[in-house]
């Protein structure tokens, strides 16, 4: 089921690692057909598309307030719970990335800076196939603890054009009243460009499948996209013999469900584990209500790998950059210590990826297809732009006035040493 791949005694890993796959150019043609409709006929396209594409036919795109609401009693009291306990870690975790004003003062220049949040922000969750609430928790408390004003929310309709009452009851706990039922790249462009019935948004943030992701990165001239790209599930369990093999097995099993273009690798020292891993995956799949999901993911992209030691280990995740990491070793920080590319790592055999998919506190929403390399977690830094003002006062414009003139000369903006010199001129003259 897991295609091996043996690099003992191989100094370059990563030259002989599979890439990733670009895009396909049908898919990113297809979605360019999509935004730009949405972006010429507004719900027009909306309906069309949610239609065409879901399977249903809306009579309004909004959720009512009140629907949201009712949802909080819809759900059992332990999901509930489970729910809010999430919801408060998530908002304390991200409470503590705000950052306070600052300013700093040399040679007669004041600068103050701070962090201005967005004024309206836009969370997509996935859904349709399935609920997940946690996305929500995980997208919008960031975007509130940053201070932004309005959190909308667009998600794909169930079969029955509904929203799961789960989702909604996320919204609720995380304080969203601007909820849409909306998927796919289409969602994506209405958030972007607005329609009569969605106003656009400054920023667009939240997790998807390949159309999903591609529409962001289509779109990210109108509006803030996180750098990562945050698409598919990927998962690397480095693991030796220290646990057992159905750890690593169902830690490769807990990304693959989430269906077939994510990406599942176990990396290893030991012959040994490597049988014992893919063992305990054909006999845990048999089990698996996402079954078909799981055998599509590791088919296409499931790999055993197998290393000299620790530093090979490293050496492959740095080159794959997975979403998650998880290492399962007799010494984890063997590993870790060498990491520079994971959006997310969890150490130690009690630490499986799921606690931070639910509650650890950073949002889940991870970069995907090799955008760890220069991306990371989803945060409040998504939801603000930094401001600054300077003040100079008289002496410190003295101070750095020839300075700024050499400078301007330099790159022959004539006046931008004019600016100066007029003032530093004034100031010659006695002018206050």
């Amino acid at each position: 089921m897991l295609n091996r791949l043996d690099l003992r005694g191989v100094a370059d890993v990563a030259r002989l690692l599979p890439r990733p796959e670009q895009v396909p150019e049908d898919v990113v043609a297809t979605v360019r057909q999509i935004v730009d409709a949405v972006a010429r006929t507004g719900d027009e396209a909306l309906l069309s598309y949610t239609e065409q594409l879901d399977g249903v036919r809306l009579a309004q795109l909004r959720v009512s307030s009140a629907t949201i609401q009712a949802s909080l009693n819809k759900i059992t009291p332990d999901l509930r719970v489970a729910l809010e306990a999430a919801a408060q870690n998530v908002a304390e975790f991200h409470a503590h990335q705000v950052t306070a004003e600052h300013a700093s003062e040399l040679n007669g220049i004041t600068v103050r800076s701070w962090d201005q949040p967005v004024g309206r922000a836009g969370c997509y969750v996935p859904g349709g196939r399935a609920a997940y609430p946690s996305t929500v928790l995980m997208t919008a408390l960031p975007a509130k603890a940053a201070g932004v004003g309005q959190v909308v929310l667009c998600v794909p309709p169930g079969p029955d054009g509904q929203v799961a009452d789960v989702t909604l009851a996320a919204a609720a706990i995380a304080g969203v009243e601007e909820v849409y039922s909306l998927g796919g790249a289409q969602a994506i462009a209405a958030m972007a460009y607005g329609t009569e019935s969605v106003m656009p948004v400054d920023v667009i943030v939240g997790p998807g499948n390949v159309y999903v992701a591609t529409a962001k990165q289509l779109v990210a001239s109108k509006v803030g996209v996180p750098a990562a790209f945050a698409g598919p599930s990927e998962v690397v369990v480095v693991a030796d013999a220290s646990v057992p093999a159905s750890y690593g097995a169902i830690d490769l099993m807990v990304q693959a469900e989430h269906g077939p273009d994510g990406l599942a690798w176990l990396v290893t020292f030991d012959d040994e584990v490597a049988d014992a891993v893919e063992t305990a995956v054909s006999e845990l799949c048999t089990k698996a209500a996402r079954r078909d999901d799981i055998a599509a993911t590791f088919e296409r992209s499931g790999h055993i790998v197998l290393v000299d030691d620790a530093q090979a280990a490293a050496a492959v995740v740095n080159a794959i950059a997975p979403e998650h990491l998880q290492v399962m070793t007799a010494d984890p920080q063997a590993v870790i210590a060498d990491v520079c590319n994971a959006g997310a790592i969890f150490s130690g055999p009690m630490a499986p990826a799921s606690v931070g998919d639910y509650l650890a506190g950073p949002s889940h929403v991870l970069p995907t297809n090799g955008s760890a390399r220069f991306g990371g977690a989803l945060g409040v830094r998504d939801f603000v732009k930094t401001m600054h003002e300077i003040t100079v006062s008289a002496e410190g414009l003295k101070g750095c006035g020839n300075h700024l003139m050499a400078i301007a000369k330099a790159e022959g903006l004539d006046a931008h040493a004019q600016s100066v010199r007029l003032r530093t001129d004034h100031l010659a003259e006695g002018f206050k």
